[in-house]
């Protein structure tokens, strides 16, 4: 196995879908839940996550889902999060594969550019950042979320003939 970015972004699915699945049986109260220091609620994070990543997946692919998950009245059912998850995510993985590492993206109405490899690390870093805030929430409600960090994923994935 020849490890390359693409497999950064397959662990990030893998950590997206696993904190959906650990969630999704929470209460309404654990998750409107907040934290001093963090982006908002569980639910806030989630939707943020995903938002961001399709915004991230759109600008790489030319693609994006409508409505944004921003633009919801209410909070998406977790099979929608789990949807849209699954579209940015592989629409990430494909992009990391195929995609012009140096394509130069004008962002933020033309004020601001960066190519699509400041993209891809942009959205790893998010996502990783923002899981963290909602292990930081839930920790402080005696929850803990399963291990999402390379190490889980190695255990949960990672197999002797994957390797090869």
């Amino acid at each position: 196995m020849s490890a390359g970015l693409a497999d950064f972004f397959k662990y990030n699915l893998w950590a997206n879908q696993t904190l959906l699945d650990f969630c999704e049986p929470l209460t309404g109260a654990q998750l409107d839940a907040s934290a001093a220091g963090v982006y908002g609620s569980v639910r806030e994070l989630l939707v943020h996550i995903f938002d961001s990543e399709e915004g991230y997946a759109g600008r790489l692919s030319g693609e994006l889902p409508s409505p944004r998950l921003s633009d919801l009245p209410t909070f998406p059912s977790f099979a929608e999060l789990r949807r849209r998850a699954q579209w940015s995510g592989e629409a990430l993985i494909q992009y990391a594969e195929q995609g012009d590492w140096g394509q130069i993206f004008h962002l933020d109405d033309g004020t601001y550019d960066a190519p699509a490899f400041i993209i891809l690390i942009q959205a790893i870093n998010h996502a990783i950042d923002h899981r963290s805030q909602i292990a930081t929430v839930l920790s402080q409600q005696g929850i803990e979320l399963p291990d999402l960090a390379g190490w889980g994923y190695n255990d949960a994935v990672v197999t002797p003939e994957n390797l090869k």
